[in-house]
């Protein structure tokens, strides 16, 4: 059994529903648009949101975390953190 295999037994590690969960937990961060106000990647959350629903989850929980200024030109990031389950 090598690092990665003991890594999957012993941590929350999760395919991002690759497998038969129960549970998927996922993070996406949002950036906030150079010019502007906002998200300028929304439509990626969305994504993420539909494809775990077309795997037969849905959303349950979701949790923010402000991740603050990076890069140049700045803008703050937002840690979306979401949690899916699997519709029985």
């Amino acid at each position: 059994m090598g690092f990665l295999d003991k890594a999957r037994q012993e941590s929350s590690f999760s395919e991002a529903s690759g497998g038969n969960y129960h549970y998927v937990v996922l993070q996406v961060t949002l950036k906030e648009k150079f010019l502007g106000t906002g998200s300028g990647n929304l439509t990626e959350l969305e994504q993420v949101i539909n494809r775990q629903a077309e795997k037969g989850y849905r959303l349950h929980t979701i949790t923010t975390a402000n991740g603050g200024s990076k890069g140049l030109g700045g803008g703050d990031r937002i840690q979306a953190t979401m949690v899916f389950e699997k519709l029985e």
